[in-house]
């Protein structure tokens, strides 16, 4: 028997945010008959091994630096408070497990149905799904195509014994704390990871190739953090030669839970020598198109193999669109969600609504480092490059957050609090902010709305402060 063809309006390719969303707006919002096709867990990389666990663990780190923050206020815990990590990782589980459910579950109340399975185009708009149950393959076919099936951590080629060091993926697999780990790279996601294990307890070992890390970010963030991080008590190795070979001395626990026994000797290519009972690769992520068959419909790529889209997320082939990481557009879950919802919105709602999309520029970002950064716009080179330098003009501050007011005055001065805001023209338009210190992730929000509306420092002034607070310095700056 021929395989069952299914005709839909909508074909939304990865469960993750960017496809959520676009499905849910498409079928909950203006009744398109959607399908989802997903080979994975509902919630994608985000719920599952992104945002979510990366910041409830996160949220653990912050209890524990609460705590020796305690002791400076008079709390009397002792030399140290005892914690159960395992226990944390299966509460952290289960939280995960009910956003999986709940994911269904909307799909579900939107009319939208779930194939679980792998999707592979045989031609532009005909896709062969074979199930993840093992059942016969089938076909799907649509008008309309999106792929939203994001990025997954690299590992890189070239040297020995790489494979014996993890990735982001397998970092929310541990449930009992290595002495010591090594993370390889310097964005964000090296310096999130290696934050919270350094805040923990874990000595934590950090080789970029750099004098600083996050190089992407503005220069007061990159110095500042580097130098911190330094304070902080996590050995940074700047300017790293990169590593020659890794060799596995003892493999720890088969299932990646309990690397306390793994042991590992990283051989640079300067020669020196380290051991360590965790390395973690932090070097890059790629476009999930693994199995996708996109070769079959000739769609435009990148040079790194992201699928090249115009500002409607139209791809190369008609009826087909792409959206979140596996295009390189701003790899932030907030941004695949929100293209998502446009993209639907274009496709499928009133006449009004025919010229929706995502505009990318002066997208508010955090970096869930210790301390927090918070960024948007542009950096000040960039803002120069553009604009002329002088044309820019360039507020900043650094103080100490009050919260720190107890500590003595050596551990005081460790804890930076930074703002830059980088104006552009006579009427002094805030073209970019760049804030790092205690409170800055949830300090951004509203500030974004107002840089993305064309504030100036005008109407930063304007505003009366709230005090006390560290916001109030993004008011009252001169």
């Amino acid at each position: 028997m021929a395989p069952v063809t299914k005709q839909y309006d909508y074909i939304v390719i990865g469960g993750g945010s960017g496809g959520s969303g676009t499905a849910r707006r498409a079928s909950g919002w203006y009744g398109a008959k959607t399908c989802i096709i997903d080979n994975g867990i509902p919630g994608g990389c985000c719920v599952n091994v992104g945002c979510i666990p990366k910041k409830i663990t996160f949220n653990f780190a912050s209890v524990n630096e609460a705590i020796e923050a305690g002791k400076h206020y008079g709390y009397k815990f002792g030399d140290s408070v005892p914690f159960d990590f395992e226990e944390f990782v299966n509460k952290r589980q289960a939280r995960i497990k009910t956003l999986n459910g709940i994911y269904e579950t909307n799909w579900a109340k939107e009319g939208i149905e779930l194939i679980q399975g792998t999707a592979t185009f045989i031609s532009e708009h005909e896709i062969e799904v074979k199930p993840k149950d093992g059942g016969e393959a089938f076909k799907v076919t649509a008008p309309h195509i999106s792929i939203g099936t994001g990025s997954y951590p690299t590992k890189p080629q070239g040297i020995k014994g790489s494979e014996y060091g993890i990735t982001s993926d397998e970092f929310f697999l541990i449930k009992h704390l290595p002495k010591k780990m090594v993370f390889v790279g310097a964005g964000y996601i090296s310096v999130e990871l290696a934050g919270m294990m350094n805040a923990i307890g874990v000595e934590t070992h950090m080789f970029i190739r750099g004098d600083t890390f996050l190089r992407k970010f503005d220069p007061m963030v990159q110095e500042t953090m580097t130098k911190h991080y330094e304070e902080l008590g996590i050995h940074v190795h700047r300017n790293h030669p990169g590593i020659k070979e890794v060799i596995q001395l003892n493999p720890g626990s088969e299932d990646g839970s309990d690397p306390r026994e793994k042991k590992l000797k990283i051989i640079s290519n300067d020669g020196t020598e380290m051991e360590t009972n965790e390395l973690l690769w932090a070097i890059g992520r790629g476009p999930e198109d693994r199995g996708l068959g996109l070769d079959k419909i000739n769609i435009k790529r990148g040079e790194k193999g992201h699928i090249v889209v115009d500002k409607y997320q139209n791809t190369s082939v008609d009826g087909v669109y792409a959206y979140g990481d596996i295009t390189g557009q701003a790899e932030l879950t907030p941004v695949a969600l929100a293209a998502g919802r446009q993209l639907a919105n274009r496709l499928f709602g009133p006449p009004e609504l025919k010229d929706s999309h995502l505009d990318y520029d002066r997208i508010p970002s955090v970096v869930f480092s210790h301390p927090e950064v918070g960024t948007t716009g542009l950096t000040e080179p960039q803002a120069i490059e553009k604009y002329g330098k002088e044309n820019v003009k360039i507020y900043q501050t650094k103080f100490t957050n009050m919260y720190y007011d107890p500590f003595p005055p050596e551990e005081k001065k460790k804890q930076p609090t930074q703002m830059k805001i980088i104006c552009q023209g006579p009427r002094e338009e805030v073209v970019g902010l760049h804030i790092l210190g205690k409170g800055c992730d949830e300090m951004l929000q509203g500030f974004g709305v107002a840089i993305k509306m064309g504030a100036t420092k005008k109407d930063f002034d304007s505003c009366v402060a709230i005090h006390p607070t560290s916001a109030e310095e993004l008011v009252t700056m001169r």
